[in-house]
Formats: C-alpha cells, structure tokens, sequence
C-alpha cells in the first residue's frame, strides 16, 4: 500500500513538474512576443553574440575564449532551454571560437557556418574535431546568402565573397548584417580596414546600421573614419575583457567614436549589453 502511495505522489510531482515547464514556456514565448534579442555576452577579450528571433530561433556568433561563453549564455537563455539553431565562428582565432567546443558538446545544434580558413591552433582542431564527431551540417559563409530566423527577421552575409582558405584569418572573418524592420545590427568579426574599405565601396548606403559591433574589439586595425561614417550606427559595441593585454578598445578608436558623436557600450563596463527591438524601436540594458 505505502508503495502505491509513493507511485501516486512520484506522478503527481512530475505531472506538477511538467505543467511548471509548460508553464515557464508559455511566459517566456509571451515576454518575447514579436521581440528581437540580441546581446553581446560578457566573455572576457573575445566576442560572442547570442541572438533570439521572435518565434524562438537562435543563432550563436562566435564563442569567446572559453568556457565563460556557457556561463554568459545561461544569463540570457531560459533555464531549460540547451539547443541552438545555428552557430556561426566568423573566423578561428581562439577569442572567437575557444568556447565553442564546450557549446557544440553540451547543447543540441543544428548547424555550423564556418568560411573556408583555418589555423593549427589546438582550439581549433579541437572545434573541428566536435563538429565532426558530432556530424552536423556545416555551411560555408558566401556574400548573399541570407538566414531567414522569423517574418522579417534577417541575417545577411556581407563578407566573404569568395574562399579564404591560407587567408589572414582577421582578413577572412564573417561579416553580416541582421534586419528586423527598422532596427538592424552589423557584426563585423576582426575585420581590418582593408575590409571595411571593400564593404564600402560594395554596399555603400546599404551598410548604414542601427548598431555595430566593432571589428578586432576596438583595435585601431579596424574602425576607420570612413566606415563609422557610412555605418553611421546609433550605437557602438565594444566586446573586450578588462585591461587585456591589447589595450583594447584603442584610444584613437575611442576617440574618433567621440568625435563622431556615437554612443559606445562596452562589456568591460556593461557587463553583457542586451538589445531588444519589435522592429520599429531599440531598447537597450
């Protein structure tokens, strides 16, 4: 009898848990309801940029140096949730990707946009080495290609165009472009001027943007007068660790960004800097 009455309260707290699940789902589809999450993750010297489309739909761009990427990720996923539609490594230096074995090992992905460069580094044969453990299905970046992750909700490859195999492999990073109505944002990886120069005379008026993450995390390779100019973005993200051994962002950086009159957030001082938009305004935290 005790033990049929212990399988009766076993049910009822699982069928408790369940509706507490459900529950939690329905308030968190709600809070995000034709809303737009992106945030620049606080990762230490490194970018990682974690993106939620109004129906769900996520996306990881690069995965800062370590394991502080899952850390920052649990700040702005919901508790239950370990799965990713899509993560994209805009190139395979160790700030960028260090952290997206342990992503790629502890979450469900469905797939993986990388270019065609390489290096010898062990982090990245160790991303290579889960990727194909794991089989998933691996995208190789080309200008025009377009992610759908919503009605609306668009990410544009701008950058490369072609192989970049024995590239630079700043040089070679992923530049793309995410609109949803109004609102949009540029993510620019470590690309040098040389780059930005290119996206300039391709793209021109099309670059002008609601908010740039800033390429090389404010270096003064990247950042030219000409391209903050055509981009011309509302705000400035800085994704940098604190007093790294760079000396990243750059002061000229910082003071052209000043001259320019763009405001600047950074995750030295901000911590993860979260933006929110339905597409017609832009809410920052």
């Amino acid at each position: 009898m005790e033990k049929e009455r212990t399988k009766i309260r076993l049910v009822i707290v699982a069928i408790f848990l369940i509706a507490d699940v459900f529950i939690w789902s329905v308030v968190m589809r709600a809070d995000r309801a034709g809303v737009l999450t992106v945030a620049f993750l606080d990762v230490g010297q490194g970018d990682s940029m974690y993106i939620e489309a109004p129906n769900g739909n996520q996306i990881l761009i690069d995965g800062g140096p370590g394991a502080s990427t899952l850390r920052a990720l649990g700040g702005v996923m919901p508790f239950y949730d370990r799965s990713l539609d899509l993560v994209i490594a805009t190139h395979p230096d160790q700030d960028h990707i260090g952290g997206l074995t342990a992503v790629l090992e502890r979450m469900s992905v469905l797939g993986v946009m990388t270019s065609e460069n390489t290096t010898d580094t062990g982090a990245y044969g160790a991303f290579e080495k889960i990727i194909q453990t794991k089989n998933l299905h691996r995208i190789l970046a080309r200008r025009g290609e377009k992610i759908i992750l919503d009605q609306g909700v668009v990410l544009e490859i701008l950058f490369p165009d072609r192989s970049t195999l024995g590239w630079d492999t700043n040089t070679g990073s992923i530049v793309a472009r995410l609109s949803y109505g109004d609102e949009s944002f540029l993510f620019t990886g470590d690309s040098p001027r040389s780059i930005e120069h290119y996206l300039v005379g391709k793209d021109g008026a099309h670059l002008k943007t609601n908010v740039l993450k800033l390429g090389h995390h404010g270096s003064r390779t990247s950042s030219s007068r000409e391209f903050l100019s055509v981009v011309d973005p509302e705000y400035a993200v800085i994704s940098a660790g604190r007093d790294n051994k760079y000396g990243h962002p750059n002061k000229d950086i910082v003071t052209l960004l000043e001259e320019l009159k763009i405001p600047t957030l950074s995750t030295i001082d901000k911590g993860t800097v979260i933006f929110k938009t339905d597409g017609t305004s832009l809410r920052v935290r």
